[in-house]
């Protein structure tokens, strides 16, 4: 839990980063490149193939594909039409598409998980609802295709991790370039299809931005949260998605000053955090009944 916590405090500076400094002033989808480009640079020194099978290396790079590399192009795009806090709302989704996805793989219906994410859900669309703007539908399904990318990265590296076992001795980190490998080949994709030459960073402070992105928030970001990811529970993994939300948004009023509900935050962000806590009391009650049970039948 541990890692999410700390990679969520991370993330809740990059939403307004985006929003602030590099959305309508550089074009999207060469931040996209540029930022998954650097992680990428970052962990190839590190790969070691020699015992992982390549269909394992195919599915990894497939997972980092969608999850970062799909998903970053609908995210930054989604800044286009929506304000930073509506970005942050509308990603109040991703805890459902987390826990529709585990149940459709396990082949399960978990109603505790379901039950604690829908709780996350309402916290968090409790926080901030304010006047739509003109492209607020169409922002919101732009959101939406990076909500469901992200659940689905997530879910899948779970599930590689648990079905492979040359997986389980082997130091992540010397796996993990396949994952930005597959997200940049897509940045490429998108850039040289959508992009634009004539939106480069001409500022330092920019160039800087896309530097920690790439750097911290993306390289060092996505490599602990998907150590986190395989260390928790569906349930809890659904609700952390959702925690950035109150932070995020307390982040880009603190420091941007951008309007916003204090109490709403308050209040919704308590909620977010009571259901991981509801999450966390359900599973160690299971655990217990099944030591129980365990016990008596031996």
């Amino acid at each position: 839990m541990r890692y999410l916590i700390c990679v969520t405090i991370i993330w809740a500076f990059s939403f307004s980063l985006i929003g602030v400094y590099l959305s309508g002033y550089i074009d999207a989808w060469f931040s996209v490149m540029m930022r998954i480009g650097i992680a990428t640079i970052i962990f190839l020194p590190f790969l070691r193939l020699q015992k992982i099978k390549v269909e394992t290396i195919f599915i990894l790079t497939a997972i980092g594909a969608v999850q970062l590399g799909l998903m970053y192009c609908f995210y930054f795009q989604s800044f286009r039409f929506l304000t930073v806090p509506e970005v942050l709302l509308f990603s109040v989704f991703t805890p459902i598409y987390i826990t529709l996805l585990n149940d459709i793989l396990s082949k399960q219906f978990h109603k505790r998980h379901l039950l604690t994410a829908l709780i996350a859900v309402l916290g968090a669309a409790y926080i901030q609802y304010t006047s739509i703007s003109e492209n607020i539908f169409l922002g919101f399904l732009i959101t939406q295709g990076a909500n469901f990318c992200f659940a689905i990265g997530q879910v899948a590296y779970k599930y590689l991790l648990k079905s492979k076992p040359e997986l389980e001795s082997t130091p992540k980190y010397t796996i993990f370039g396949l994952f930005f490998m597959g997200a940049f080949i897509v940045s490429i994709i998108a850039f040289f299809i959508f992009g634009s030459t004539e939106k480069l960073p001409t500022t330092s402070v920019q160039w800087g931005i896309l530097i920690y992105l790439g750097a911290v928030a993306s390289g060092a970001g996505y490599f602990f949260w998907n150590q986190g990811v395989v260390k928790v529970n569906t349930g809890s993994l659904a609700i952390m998605n959702n925690a950035l939300i109150p932070i995020g948004l307390i982040v880009n009023l603190l420091i941007w000053n951008k309007e916003a509900d204090i109490k709403k935050i308050l209040i919704g962000g308590s909620l977010i955090f009571a259901s991981l806590a509801v999450n966390e009391y359900i599973n160690k009650k299971t655990d217990n009944l099944l030591l129980i049970k365990n016990t008596k039948t031996d």
